[in-house]
């Protein structure tokens, strides 16, 4: 049977989401879905925004043309389109005033200042700093945990990425045109195993920032 990545996907999140709710019981969960519904990647990103989200994982599965790649990967927004970046968030910023109410709801930012995006900038880089240390604890567990490939930590600029405010990253956890990889990831020890490697990766980040270790 082809797995499915939105089938994996869902798997590993709901599993990551049950281990950190039973394990971390100061730590909300929120997800995206809990169920096979398509969310808008634009969406995805204001779920994390509507509630301030601390952290934004998005969990995935890779493909290739080439049916022997394999290994697991994580991606943080690229620190070469950070000014990019910057542009983007500007135009969609700018949405906020056609916004009733905007000065009130966003605390006076104006989305056209060259101040406030200088300030942005300055949040991006301290989340994009949080973003690939979370990332390359993630890439470890997976090695040692769960016996994936390490293909390091990248950058790019996924359009999830680009609209949160907060630490963010995309984990490919296999490739799924991989016959052997798609075996791991369809089965459930498979899904167990990525789901307790990025849990380990998510408690001893939390633990970092908070300064237990």
């Amino acid at each position: 049977v082809t797995c499915k990545e939105k089938d994996v996907a869902l798997a590993v999140a709901l599993k990551l989401g049950k281990y950190i709710e039973q394990n971390c019981l100061d730590v909300k969960v929120i997800y995206t879905r809990t169920t096979d519904v398509f969310v808008e990647l634009q969406e995805r990103a204001a779920i994390a925004n509507r509630n301030k989200a601390d952290l934004f994982i998005c969990i995935h599965c890779n493909a290739n043309p080439k049916k022997d790649a394999h290994g697991s990967e994580t991606y943080v927004m690229g620190i070469n389109k950070t000014r990019g970046n910057l542009e983007v968030a500007k135009r969609e910023n700018a949405s906020i005033l056609m916004e009733e109410n905007y000065k009130k709801n966003y605390e006076g930012f104006d989305p056209n200042s060259d101040e406030a995006n200088i300030i942005w900038s300055t949040l991006q880089n301290k989340h994009l700093e949080q973003a690939l240390n979370l990332s390359a604890k993630i890439q470890g567990q997976y090695k040692d945990k769960a016996s994936r490939m390490d293909k390091g930590v990248k950058q790019a600029g996924f359009l999830v990425l680009w609209r949160t405010t907060m630490a963010s990253l995309l984990t490919e956890t296999g490739f799924l045109t991989n016959p052997e990889e798609e075996k791991f990831l369809g089965s459930e020890a498979g899904q167990d195993d990525l789901a307790m490697a990025i849990f380990r990766a998510f408690r001893e980040y939390k633990d970092g920032i908070e300064g237990h270790k």
